[in-house]
């Protein structure tokens, strides 16, 4: 399974924990791997119930990691997105119970985009359990 999600600015978090629930449709009993298949953009678990924190994060990254003073910019201008990807990783894992993901209370699942706007390619793969 893949889902392909727009993204609208070059640095941004998008929740897509909507989006995944929709992709599981009850899926039993397993866990779900996302992989984001790009160099410049990552996924992460953290909380969305305060609209500030994605922000947070965001600016904590701009900070440690500046823009504009990279080898690598002399190619194509982006090598801070490349670093902070690395930085944020690339894939996650999620239980899933009863056809449900099992995040906690205010865990949700965010594509970290940092060198768009693009379209972006998560991965979905599903490893089923016995039990």
């Amino acid at each position: 399974m893949e889902l392909i999600i727009k993204t609208n600015k070059r640095e941004e978090l998008i929740d897509i924990t909507n989006l995944i629930n929709e992709k599981i449709n009850e899926a039993d009993n397993g866990i779900i791997h996302l992989f984001v298949a790009h160099t410049t953009a990552g996924i992460t678990i953290n909380e969305n119930a305060d609209a500030n924190l994605p922000k947070d994060i965001s600016n904590f990254l701009n900070k440690l990691v500046a823009k504009g003073i990279w080898m690598h910019d002399k190619l194509d201008g982006n090598a801070d997105a490349h670093i902070k990807a690395s930085l944020i990783g690339n894939s996650v894992s999620i239980p899933i119970k009863n056809g449900k993901m099992e995040l906690g209370q205010w865990q949700n699942i965010f594509l970290c985009e940092f060198d768009g706007p693009k379209k972006r390619k998560i991965l979905l793969n599903f490893l089923k359990t016995k039990n």
